[in-house]
């Protein structure tokens, strides 16, 4: 529903908004009083091991699960034992399950599986943060990263790194009147981090496909291959801006399929032409059963800036 209104006054101009202020005012009042009482009257779970959340603060993608791969991968290559618990968005689990190969991900969640697939990161996806902390405690781990969960105060965390998307910093508001969930200042500790970000003046990163393979038999190709002149791309994820930008930079002729965040396909979805049919990862574990050899995943990395990596040092 939270997206639903997001998209619905993103284009609207802000004199329209401004009768609907009350509104914004009566969610604050709301999301204050159970902060306020998650923090003082009820008891926090605190792991043994150290809780890192990553999250965001608007409606709709920020990069919020891209980052926590690079995350988990960067500690890892500090020697730093690590697990990773999705809330398994659109899942069916309510009690915490670890991701295999095996794992559907109309039950677990597209995000977790995706999690799993790309870090060597034990990965648990369940709908009860504290119940998948304490799950996770019972293997010695330096590190329990949570991909979301900013308001999920029940649960203690020592680190919050907050992403932002530079592509959707269009106003301040709050619901309905804006894209925010919570005002900034809930927040004082975190460390606020800018997706699709390529200066370097704060903390951030961006992303930059490395590689595109087939669906079939993982053979890599290179995007300038003349193959890829002209394309098809189906996504089913929040912001697709910098993607479509990127394949452009390519001199693809692009057609695009748009679907919502999260979106389960049906084999239907998947159009019967000669044309490469290009996925991004995320959409690829949900396309995967009945996906065609036309079906090319694009493959992509993060590239962090040196502020961002400095602000890292702090978890070593």
């Amino acid at each position: 529903m939270h997206k639903i209104i997001f998209f619905f006054w993103y284009k609207i101009p802000r004199l329209i908004q401004i009768p609907f202020l009350p509104l914004s005012f009566i969610f604050f009042i709301i999301i204050y009083l159970r902060r306020f009482l998650l923090l003082y009257f009820f008891r926090r779970f605190t792991s043994k091991a150290r809780v890192i959340i990553v999250g965001n603060l608007v409606v709709g993608g920020s990069g919020k699960t891209p980052f926590t791969i690079w995350l988990s991968e960067y500690l890892r290559s500090k020697d730093k034992k690590t697990t990773i618990i999705s809330s398994g968005y659109g899942s069916t689990i309510s009690s915490p399950v670890i991701i295999d190969s095996l794992s559907n991900p109309n039950e677990v969640g597209d995000e977790a599986v995706l999690l799993s697939n790309k870090t060597q990161s034990t990965v648990v996806s369940s709908s009860n943060r504290v119940k998948s902390t304490k799950f996770c405690e019972a293997s010695e781990v330096d590190f329990i990263i949570h991909d979301d969960g900013l308001q999920h105060y029940s649960l203690n965390r020592q680190y919050e790194f907050i992403i932002e998307n530079t592509n959707k910093r269009d106003n301040n508001f709050l619901l309905p009147c804006g894209p925010l969930r919570e005002p900034k200042f809930f927040h004082k500790n975190a460390d606020f981090i800018l997706s699709n970000y390529t200066g370097s003046e704060h903390p951030g990163f961006y992303s930059r496909i490395s590689s595109v393979s087939s669906a079939v038999d993982r053979t890599k190709y290179d995007l300038d291959d003349k193959k890829f002149s002209s394309c098809i791309l189906i996504t089913a994820i929040a912001d697709d801006f910098s993607l479509v930008k990127e394949l452009k930079e390519h001199d693809i002729e692009l057609i695009t399929y748009k679907y919502r965040d999260h979106y389960q396909f049906r084999e239907s979805d998947i159009p019967k032409v000669d044309q490469p049919i290009l996925v991004t990862e995320k959409d690829f574990v949900k396309i995967k059963p009945f996906c065609n050899e036309n079906v090319y995943i694009l493959e992509q990395n993060i590239v962090p800036n040196d502020k961002l990596l400095k602000l890292m040092e702090k978890l070593l």
